[in-house]
């Protein structure tokens, strides 16, 4: 349990968030997304679906929905706004050619353990809507018994229909976007989302049978004070959620340009964000929840706090998750598919997206296939983000790699982070303090091979 007698003092720590606070990736993925290539070789494709249809296996499918009601001023997702919702029946039209495509590469005895809804707002869609999106997935793919099936939710539009079009389609896990409880950080953000709204949805999910219930919550946001977050944080333990995500906001207007609506001089100091971090964790640990790593919380005895100690949590496109071993195939606009061996993504262009498919082709943009380099390297920095330590003669055992041997370098430069109190070395390894997993991604960076490249080409968020 992380806890204040385990800390630096709140000089030390500031000491250390200005030292390392800088740009870096999340590590959903490595290499990251900014990797990606849209000259890649087809034959790479070719080459993975011809794999996917010999060999049976358990995936994880993603849908992603991009359709939003309205603009909230904060937000770097995947979206497009509208009122008009027979767009989602055109989109469901297109959903269902890619599904027909893809399938004729899956092998027939292959299933789903995993479904997730992402978008922008899944519930964006009808209930008649979200019923046929459930009939599609049935007729293209088979789902395993003891299927996770999760979506998104925005509580502000949907009703009790909404929820029984879920139930009825298999859902079995919601995550609902909350951000924050207080009206004034609600209005500067553009979200108003009374506590109100939360707290019907949250019942009724509960009420017909979706009992496990993730919230999302964001720090760092524009009029945001310690007392409002742990105001905040009080009113959503009320509903006694399985998981919480509590994201760092991250403000690049160059890349989000809707985030140059919101005042600089309105944001918290870096000091007052990182402390709302240090309140969630502790104020969390107390009231029986594990900290995952980042920014994801779990009861204890959650599958995900689970998967923590059974060394099978894994991080994907939606942060921490379950099931290591599942490859994923994402489906809609700017979905990411990952495997092994591959990773690819859609168009993020709606009209391309449907243009593709038009044609009888996947809408596949970017793709990148990993070399044996980057399958070790990705080894490394997903055990650091989602273990929080490394043995090697265990790594060794199962890569046939000697760490000492082959990155002495990167295994040097940790020293850093060992005198800062970070991690603790040993002659077998390392592994990670209560201190250190503040810091996951700055330590992450180190085994980064791509990142001097990738931060040429790319923004990326604050590691704090």
């Amino acid at each position: 349990m992380m806890n204040k007698d385990n800390l630096p003092t709140n000089r030390q720590l500031l000491q250390l968030i200005n030292k390392y606070n800088v740009p870096g990736p999340r590590y959903t993925s490595y290499p990251t997304a900014v990797q990606f290539q849209s000259n890649f070789n087809q034959s790479l494709l070719t080459s993975e679906f011809r794999y996917r249809s010999n060999n049976p296996a358990f995936y994880s499918l993603y849908i992603h929905i991009p359709f939003c009601f309205s603009l909230c001023w904060y937000c770097g997702c995947t979206k497009l706004i509208t009122k008009d919702q027979s767009r989602g029946d055109t989109y469901l039209d297109y959903l269902e050619k890619e599904m027909e495509l893809v399938s004729e590469h899956i092998h027939p005895e292959s299933s789903l353990r995993q479904i997730h809804f992402g978008g922008g707002t899944p519930t964006f869609l009808t209930p008649d809507q979200l019923l046929r999106l459930g009939e599609l997935i049935r007729k293209y793919f088979r789902l395993h018994s003891t299927c996770e099936f999760s979506v998104e939710i925005d509580p502000r539009k949907v009703t009790e229909e909404h929820v029984i079009a879920l139930t009825q389609i298999g859902c079995n896990r919601a995550s609902l976007g909350v951000q924050d409880t207080n009206p004034e950080v609600q209005k500067t953000i553009h979200r108003i989302q009374p506590f109100e709204q939360t707290k019907k949805v949250t019942e009724d999910l509960r009420k017909h049978g979706i009992q496990h219930i993730n919230f999302d919550l964001i720090y760092g946001l524009p009029k945001q004070t310690l007392q409002t977050f742990q105001k905040t944080l009080d009113d959503t333990l009320s509903l006694n959620p399985d998981r919480l995500a509590i994201y760092s906001y991250a403000h690049i207007p160059k890349v989000m340009p809707a985030q140059k609506l919101l005042k600089v001089e309105d944001f918290p100091s870096t000091e007052e964000k990182f402390t709302m971090l240090l309140t969630a964790i502790e104020y969390l640990q107390e009231n029986g929840y594990e900290y995952i790593g980042m920014d994801h919380f779990a009861k204890e005895g959650d599958e995900l706090s689970k998967a923590l100690h059974e060394g099978s949590l894994q991080r994907n496109f939606q942060g921490y998750s379950t099931h290591a071993d599942l490859d994923m195939i994402a489906l809609g606009m700017s979905g990411i598919s990952q495997s092994g061996r591959l990773y690819y993504q859609n168009e993020k262009d709606l009209n391309d997206y449907y243009s593709s498919l038009d044609e009888g082709i996947l809408p596949i943009k970017k793709a990148y296939s990993l070399t044996d380099e980057d399958k070790i390297r990705r080894q490394i920095v997903m055990q650091i983000m989602c273990r929080g330590e490394i043995n090697y003669d265990e790594f060794n055992s199962k890569t046939g790699i000697n760490l000492q041997k082959n990155y002495p370098e990167e295994l040097e430069q940790l020293s850093t982070f060992e005198g800062d109190g970070f991690l603790i070395k040993t002659p077998n390894g390392f592994h990670i303090t209560e201190t250190g997993r503040l810091f996951l991604r700055n330590i992450a960076m180190v085994f980064d091979e791509h990142l001097q490249s990738a931060r040429r080409k790319a923004s990326y968020s604050k590691t704090v």
